[in-house]
């Protein structure tokens, strides 16, 4: 019989938060308004606590305990935390997934259908509790109101990105927060539009200035009306088109 390597004693007696495994791509099946299903590849990150007494943990168990799962379905993710507790004996586990989703977007004006792309992520912990949260990266355009009051021409315009993450007590779409996000900007963006519709989309943007700051707290006043949400963290960023930095702004649920 082979030693068991990973299970010897420790005796420098420093437990560890976090061990694991990470960049592992997986088949993930999430729910989809509008087709029922949508499937996915999720990049994964799976890790347990590892107690001060014992020198390391058994990485091939992580992957052992996802293949039990098949394809990787959000609903199954406390039950997956709690098996991988139990394989590995650990007191906590956690589990990140980072995986594209694609939004069906209308142009404004021909009504033309396309795909937008959103890098989204899970982030599920079972300590005592399980704690889920849901992350999107909503690309949007921002358009600046101090460029346009100033100049007599235009204003500075380019494209930002809403990056929220929530928490919440019953189910969220993807598709409210994509909306969340575009309502607090100066125009959402799309993969396909005709010249009709890009003169309304730059013509929206232009009325509809907003900083970074103006589109964070819009979002924020969106997620603080939904009742099924406990906590958001929500960051705007601006790929500036004139500068040689970026800009941004961040609120979080609980801080004045």
């Amino acid at each position: 019989m082979l030693k068991d390597v990973q299970a010897q004693q420790d005796v420098r007696h420093i437990p560890l938060k976090h061990v694991g495994i990470k960049d592992l791509k997986w088949p993930l099946v999430l729910k989809d308004p509008k087709r029922g299903e949508q499937h996915s590849v999720a990049v994964v990150q799976l890790s347990v606590d590892l107690p001060k007494e014992q020198r390391g943990t058994h990485m091939s168990r992580f992957v052992e305990c996802l293949k039990e799962l098949g394809g990787v379905r959000p609903s199954d993710l406390e039950k997956f935390l709690d098996n991988l507790k139990e394989k590995l004996g650990a007191r906590s586990a956690m589990v990140k997934l980072d995986f594209p989703y694609f939004v069906t977007k209308k142009a404004p004006v021909s009504g033309i259908e396309s795909y937008l792309d959103v890098e989204c992520h899970f982030r599920a912990e079972k300590g005592e509790k399980f704690v889920l949260d849901l992350g999107v990266d909503v690309p949007v355009h921002t358009l600046c109101p101090c460029s346009k009051e100033i100049s007599k021409y235009g204003a500075h315009n380019q494209r930002a990105w809403a990056r929220m993450t929530v928490r919440s007590q019953k189910p969220i779409w993807i598709e409210e927060l994509v909306e969340m996000a575009e309502k607090g900007a100066s125009s959402p963006l799309f993969s396909l539009l005709k010249r009709p519709d890009e003169k309304f989309v730059t013509e929206e943007a232009y009325e509809n200035p907003r900083f970074v700051e103006d589109a964070v707290r819009d979002i924020a006043l969106q997620l603080n009306a939904d009742s099924r949400i406990d906590w958001y963290s929500v960051t705007v960023e601006s790929q500036e088109s004139i500068h040689n930095h970026n800009a941004f702004a961040t609120v979080e649920k609980g801080e004045e």
